[in-house]
């Protein structure tokens, strides 16, 4: 079995035309590729929130949501999903729902390195608590999402801009205390 992660090309009609190598998809001139995000709660309603590893190549030591990812070729996404949160976190997931099913960005950090995917959003749930992967996570923290709504609006620029766009569409704090109880 390769070593090599591959990612999934996608048209501007988000249709696949292909596979490209993961490390050599992200740089300054990105091609529009599949990814996923993932936002976790546990049984008191907290959100897990991680800080990127300092050694990642884009947004290193930047807040953001639970874990991300890409699928890979003829992978499922809920597959992909559980994946990361077990290579990312250390965690094992239920509930897992998609909730923004069309989540559409392109950011550049400063670098000059570019995001630039469409990225369905899940949220799913767990009774673990995270052991991180220091080659992906430098930190985690279970937050209370109304905290970090507001640390979102007061300093947008602390967080990944993915993060920043999600948490503007998703109501995180109702479904959170639905779920917990």
């Amino acid at each position: 079995m390769s070593d090599i992660e591959y990612v999934v090309l996608l048209d501007d009609d988000g249709h696949d035309i292909g596979t490209a190598p993961k490390a050599t998809v992200h740089g300054t001139d990105t091609h529009l590729h599949l990814a996923f995000s993932c936002h976790v709660y546990n049984s008191r309603g907290e959100l897990l929130v991680t800080r990127r590893a300092l050694s990642k190549a884009a947004w290193p030591g930047v807040w953001t949501n639970s874990f991300c990812g890409h699928p890979g070729p003829s992978e499922s996404m809920v597959d992909a999903v559980h994946r990361r949160a077990a290579h990312e976190v250390g965690l094992t997931l239920r509930d897992v729902t998609l909730t923004l099913p069309q989540f559409r960005y392109r950011a550049v950090d400063a670098s000059g390195i570019v995001e630039n995917e469409i990225c369905p959003v899940y949220v799913a749930y767990t009774d673990d608590e995270p052991r991180l992967n220091p080659d992906e996570v430098a930190e985690a923290r279970w937050v209370d999402p109304a905290d970090l709504d507001t640390s979102i609006s007061a300093a947008p620029w602390a967080f990944s801009p993915w993060l920043v766009l999600q948490a503007q569409q998703l109501e995180l704090v109702p479904d959170a205390r639905r779920r917990a109880s």
